[in-house]
């Protein structure tokens, strides 16, 4: 009966267990699923890894044989151009970004010498006796003794000084006011004490030696008497320092002279005292630099209270320099440094970074001058820079302060097939440098335009292409000239290709007269020249106001002729037109702007997108409604879209109008 109960008892858990499978993993985890899929944004297209230009839209391979990678709309970045990548918060935390503000500050330059610690030699007095004599006494007896103002230093005998005493007294004696005047006017000459002159003229009674006191508080240095010396007028006999205040000199190199004026804030450091920093400034400098190590001294002033600071002390000085104009300033650590450019790293915010290129000034201690690409207030990335540079260097343009039409919008350059891809519309060229948009030489692959038949061109064939940027930041190529032979029959001397632009065609004359611009090859500035054309050119379809791409070659020391003619692609207009088919979404009458969601354009490799369009004035746009499929036909000018013609298919009345008819491709 236990074994009965047991067993019916375990089947209804078990099938309760089941029940609860079913009903809650198998149905939630498909609805998740579902949900998952709906949810997800749909890629834009497909880019190859190694090649950012090769986009599809659907799946597939690149020309490598790597599978393309799905681009979704988040991952584009946002409106700040191209090169701008956007990471998610929690790789932007496992990275370990930091960022800084730029500040905009007058730049600290510190000057660091070294220097030597002297008396202020405003204070310092040398003693010199004005009679010759014996030193009786020497009251001072060892150099650095310090001595207050009026204490004994020396006692001298002298028979000059005994003569003049008793000269005063017969003065006296005789009572001449003159005699008494002169006589005393000659020991204070002699520089005998006023007090020895006072108690001589009240005693009335010679003294054989005098007393010299210290005229002022110091310390004595360079005493070269002692007691017995006979000396005579001019000799040195001590000097006597102050040190409460000190000087120090200091020598500066020659490229610094500019930034130190008087009166700039001095600190000083001695390895005697470590930790210990005295506060000074810059007293004087010098007008003349020392000719052998072309240094210029400088004087500086520092306060001595407790006597720390000793004369021919060795000493670091730093000098601080502030430049009166405010600078751009940002950690040394966030600047990039190629061999040829300079870069930091933008941080936009929400996950948003931008490499960009920047010119730098003076490196002082942890900070760089920005001369150009940063303003104030801007954040760049401090740390794992690097690796966000090498992401946003693949399609950044590393231009901020200029505006997007200081960099032309296409150019020529010369270029070597390496390969041919017909289904995918695609060359691999290698190419010299572009200095217009500062490209070094390289190996790229290219998508060509539609117009460009790619069945006459083969692997190793030498060619001039003139390369497009579009609006999306792809590079297209659009005219394609194959040089063959006879394109270099003419060139038997010296050449050069040049863009030029024709301003007349003198097809008599077999001459043409163009604008160039600078040929550096020859070191020709930019100008207006006539140049002959080779016979072999027609000139039939030449036209002024034409963009060619010309090569010049130099016959002889001032013969330069036109071998070969390369007309520019008629393509490179600035407005650009396509039909499409779209679904109306929103209908603004009073701005007479809609929104459409559009189809794929397969022309510019264009997926389907949702845009707002312009409606031209000559539609009525009453006619619209929301929900309508329409097929239309719009320009692309100056980044805008304008609708230009259209046809409804939910209407009977087709809307066309004659004066765009040349839009429709």
């Amino acid at each position: 009966m236990n074994n009965t109960k047991a067993i019916v008892l375990g089947g209804v858990i078990g099938g309760v267990m089941t029940a609860l499978v079913y009903t809650f993993l198998l149905p939630s985890g498909s609805t998740n699923v579902e949900s998952a899929q709906s949810d997800e944004n749909q890629p834009l297209y497909w880019v190859a890894p190694m090649d950012p230009n090769y986009r599809r839209d659907e799946p597939g391979k690149s020309p490598m044989g790597m599978d393309l990678i799905p681009v979704f709309e988040d991952s584009t970045g946002g409106d700040e151009g191209p090169g701008t990548i956007k990471i998610s918060p929690n790789v932007v935390n496992n990275l370990g970004v930091r960022t800084a503000a730029v500040q905009r500050r007058s730049l600290h330059v510190p000057i660091r010498t070294v220097g030597y610690v002297q008396y202020n030699e405003d204070t310092l007095i040398h003693i010199h006796p004005r009679v010759e004599g014996w030193v009786d006494r020497l009251h001072v007896k060892a150099t650095g003794e310090y001595v207050k103002k009026g204490d004994p230093l020396y006692s001298l005998y002298s028979p000059e000084l005994v003569n003049a005493q008793e000269e005063l007294l017969i003065a006296m004696r005789r009572g001449n006011d003159d005699l008494i005047a002169a006589a005393r006017s000659r020991l204070d000459a002699l520089q005998m004490p006023s007090e020895a002159i006072q108690s001589l003229m009240s005693t009335k009674k010679v003294r054989q030696t005098i007393t010299f006191s210290a005229p002022q508080t110091g310390f004595v240095d360079n005493l070269n008497i002692r007691e017995g010396f006979f000396i005579k007028p001019g000799t040195t006999l001590m000097s006597i320092g102050a040190l409460d205040e000190v000087w120090v000199d200091a020598e500066i190199f020659e490229r610094q002279s500019a930034q130190v004026t008087v009166g700039l804030p001095v600190t000083m450091t001695s390895e005697f005292l470590p930790g210990k920093e005295w506060e000074g400034e810059v007293d004087y400098v010098y007008p003349t630099l020392e000719q052998s190590t072309r240094t210029l001294r400088v004087r500086l002033r520092f306060k001595n209270e407790d006597y720390a600071l000793k004369p021919n002390m060795f000493a670091q000085v730093t000098i601080h320099s502030d430049f009166d104009t405010a600078n751009v300033l940002v950690p040394s650590e966030a600047v990039i440094r190629t061999g040829t450019q300079n870069r930091v790293v933008l941080a936009f915010g929400g996950g948003q970074f931008k490499s960009i290129a920047v010119d730098v000034g003076r490196v002082v201690d942890d900070f760089t001058e920005i001369t150009t690409g940063l303003v104030d207030g801007d954040q760049i990335v401090t740390s794992a820079h690097f690796l966000l540079d090498s992401e946003s260097s693949i399609s950044s343009d590393f231009k901020r302060m200029e505006g997007p039409d200081e960099m032309p919008s296409s150019v020529f350059t010369q270029a070597t097939i390496t390969d041919v891809m017909p289904s995918h519309n695609m060359i691999t060229v290698n190419h010299g440098a572009i200095n217009e948009w500062n490209w070094p030489e390289m190996t790229m692959d290219f998508t060509v335009a539609n117009h460009v038949d790619l069945k006459n061109l083969k692997e190793g064939m030498l060619t001039h292409i003139e390369i497009r940027k579009e609006n999306d930041g792809q590079y297209v190529v659009t005219t394609v000239h194959v040089i063959d032979e006879a394109d270099t029959q003419g060139a038997s001397g010296e050449s050069v290709w040049i863009e030029a632009s024709v301003n007349s065609v003198m097809a008599s004359h077999n001459m043409l007269n163009l604008d160039h611009g600078v040929i550096e090859e020859w070191e020709w500035p930019a100008m207006t020249m006539d140049f002959f054309i080779s016979e072999n050119i027609d000139l039939s379809q030449i036209e002024a106001g034409m963009t060619l791409h010309v090569e010049i070659t130099k016959s002889g020391d001032s013969d330069y002729l036109i071998t070969t003619i390369h007309v520019k692609s008629s393509n490179d207009e600035s407005t650009q037109s396509a039909t499409v088919t779209g679904t109306i979404n929103t209908i603004d009458l009073e701005a007479r702007v809609v929104n459409i969601s559009r189809d794929a354009i397969p022309k510019w490799d264009r997926p389907a997108a949702t845009l707002d369009f312009s409606i031209d004035d000559v539609i009525d746009i009453k006619q619209f409604k929301v929900g309508d499929q329409i097929t239309f036909t719009f320009e692309v000018a100056e980044d805008s879209f304008k609708m230009v013609n259209v046809e409804s298919e939910n209407h009977d009345a087709a809307m066309d109008h004659s004066n765009h008819g040349g839009a429709h491709e």
